[in-house]
């Protein structure tokens, strides 16, 4: 039997970064470069919220406090979020927002195939249907670098730049501290290190025929999933949780 503590915050991190990822994916609603992006980067969006609802209500119903997904949503402070501080980072140029997700659904593709074997079976019941999406999500996002880095000289200087600036929060998606540990050791999740080749191969094999380089060194910025963020998580909890928070206890 896993404890509840280590059971609970795994479910709380993936749920945090599908909500964090799909609010920050949302703001490019109506102002994208093409109609079919902004079609596309929405429905990714739901995507990730609809994935996150599931993971949230799972955290709550392991804690056993009687917070339900709209409470972990929408009444925590960003010292109680464990999203990687990747997913958090601003949008930037839209550059910048696919190097974002180039980076996460590689990983979130790999580590969903690995829960798909969970010993925990709602842990597997989760990560069957998320894995579909997934899996069209990295295909998507692997396609657009290309097309942008095998483009044009400018296409191909802002997507390069964008792949080193996000490179330093690549590091945090290979961490395991003591609670990964005791899931681990029952079988419910994958161990996330063995993850780092088959990850930088597959990145290395887009950006080859993308004309793009990989970047060098190691991703060092971490701290997410340990509840320490940077300010920018700050500034989209306000926008995020607004309404709830001004309207306590309101139903819609």
């Amino acid at each position: 039997m896993t404890p509840p503590d280590a059971g609970t915050l795994f479910a709380l991190r993936m749920g945090d970064n599908a909500l964090v990822l799909g609010h920050r994916l949302s703001e490019w609603c109506g102002h994208a470069p093409v109609l079919e992006e902004d079609l596309a980067i929405a429905n990714t969006a739901l995507d990730l919220l609809g994935q996150a609802r599931q993971w949230l209500t799972l955290a709550g119903a392991r804690e056993g406090k009687g917070r339900d997904e709209d409470a972990l949503a929408y009444l925590r402070d960003a010292h109680e979020y464990r999203n990687v501080l990747m997913v958090e980072q601003d949008n930037g140029s839209y550059a910048d927002t696919l190097a974002r997700q180039f980076y996460f659904d590689a990983w979130h593709r790999l580590l969903l195939e690995g829960l798909c074997a969970s010993a925990d079976g709602e842990v597997a019941a989760l990560a069957v249907p998320a894995l579909r999406a997934v899996s069209f999500h990295a295909r998507r996002s692997s396609d657009l670098v290309m097309r942008l880095g095998d483009g044009t000289d400018e296409s191909h200087r802002r997507m390069q730049t964008a792949l080193n600036e996000f490179w330093i929060f690549t590091g945090e998606l290979f961490e395991v501290d003591e609670f990964d540990e005791v899931l681990l050791a029952a079988g419910v999740i994958p161990d996330v290190r063995t993850l780092l080749i088959p990850w930088r191969e597959q990145i290395s094999g887009v950006l080859a025929k993308a004309t793009l380089r990989m970047p060098e060194g190691t991703g060092m910025r971490n701290g997410g999933r340990r509840g320490v963020h940077s300010e920018r998580l700050g500034y989209l909890l306000a926008e995020l949780q607004f309404l709830p928070r001004a309207y306590p206890g309101a139903r819609w």
